[in-house]
């Protein structure tokens, strides 16, 4: 008769429950509540390591059932004598949290990375964002192991290795090793027998679920940045879960491009407004407007860059500082002037530099020039120089 159940109840088990099953139970537990996945759930993490360290052990475990935790302290097995609960974990676990880099990372799953396009607007005001994704998690029904208790055995072709060693003669004393996948495991290195696999997840040990994740964007955050949700990858048995990494897409802005923490933006000006002054009016990403003025008497030239501070994109995790709004100015120019105008427009303008006209000189016409006819133009020539074996050469023979 159990005096006492709290260890049991702690590990959710009943006592007289197998080693099997207290191994599960800690397994379980222990990975929920670690420190590194569960920073404030310290203490629950050691009172799972407490109750298992005593269960686990038969003697203590026979002393825990007739006299209860008491017993345990004043046979000397219970308080200073608990070793520490991280000691307990990676010694069952084989190091699988902690600073053990190297043997984190072989019992660890594959990180699994995912885009997320986000407008500029989210990116400067902070969103929060729903993500619906499909994961590997492991079978409920038959706990990760793909069938009934005791189905699963070492695969007799390989011997549990998972790999198959095939031999081929190159030539005469001359052999080569090959290694395939075993093709009865599927590199798994066990079987179970197809009437024993579990129904649910037909012996696979993993199913597919579907997991909704809230991404918060927060302002400031740039293009390429990565969100990481720890411990949210595919689950694998004897595996710790990787991560799921969100990776941020900034989408094309109609108005704003980003520099760092520069907003830059282009305003086409009127002829008139170049040289008579302006008012204009910016929206701002987060619906503001802002008014802009050139005073009359200001010459705004074609391509003049001016800059508004403050007005930029927040800075990542400091959202009251802000970088700059860079503006260049385009002015457009009149296709022509009404001939009877220009007396008046003269007047209005600094005076032209008088030219003298040589004797004998030549008058010539101009003539518009497009640019990207000129390019294609240029491409379609160089294709043909191509094709015929380049542009001709002559060499000249000295005698």
């Amino acid at each position: 008769m159990v005096k006492e159940t709290t260890f049991y109840d702690v590990l959710g088990v009943k006592p007289g429950c197998s080693q099997e099953d207290l191994k599960k139970a800690y397994r379980k537990l222990a990975l929920k509540y670690h420190p590194d996945k569960n920073p404030n759930e310290g203490e629950k993490f050691k009172q799972i390591s407490q109750a298992y360290e005593v269960l686990s052990n038969p003697e203590k475990k026979r002393i825990y059932d007739q006299g209860g935790e008491q017993a345990l302290k004043e046979g000397g097995m219970g308080g200073s004598g608990f070793s520490s609960p991280m000691d307990i974990f990676d010694m069952f676990f084989g190091g699988g949290f902690g600073g053990r880099g190297a043997r984190r990372r072989e019992r660890r799953g594959q990180d699994v990375m995912h885009q997320l396009s986000v407008s500029l607007e989210e990116l400067y005001k902070g969103t929060v964002r729903k993500l619906a994704l499909q994961k590997n998690v492991i079978c409920e029904k038959c706990e990760g192991v793909g069938g009934k208790k005791g189905s699963v055995e070492q695969c007799s072709t390989c011997h549990g290795s998972g790999l198959q060693v095939q031999i081929q003669q190159l030539g005469p004393g001359m052999l080569q090793h090959l290694q395939t996948m075993c093709a009865d495991c599927k590199g798994q290195g066990e079987r179970i027998n197809p009437r024993d696999r579990c129904k649910y997840c037909n012996g696979r040990k993993t199913i597919r679920d579907r997991k909704i994740l809230e991404v918060h964007v927060d302002p400031g955050m740039v293009d390429g940045q990565k969100i990481t949700f720890s411990g949210e990858g595919d689950q694998e048995p004897d595996l710790e879960p990787g991560d799921i990494v969100i990776l941020l897409e900034e989408k094309d802005h109609d108005v704003f491009k980003r520099s760092r923490n520069d907003l830059i933006m282009r305003m086409q000006l009127e002829l008139v407004e170049a040289l008579c002054g302006f008012q204009k009016v910016i929206r701002t990403l987060d619906g503001r407007d802002l008014v802009i003025t050139s005073l009359p008497g200001t010459v705004t030239k074609h391509g003049d860059l001016k800059c508004i501070l403050n007005e930029g994109m927040p800075i990542y995790k400091d959202p009251f500082t802000h970088g700059r709004l860079i503006i260049q100015f385009i002015v457009n120019f009149p296709k022509s002037i009404d001939p009877s105008l220009i007396p008046s427009l003269e007047q209005c303008l600094p005076p032209r530099e008088e030219v003298i006209i040589p004797d004998g000189a030549e008058e010539c016409l101009l003539t518009d020039l497009d640019p990207e006819q000129e390019q294609r133009r240029r491409d379609t020539r160089q294709a043909y120089e191509e094709d015929e074996g380049g542009p001709s050469r002559v060499q000249c023979a000295t005698h």
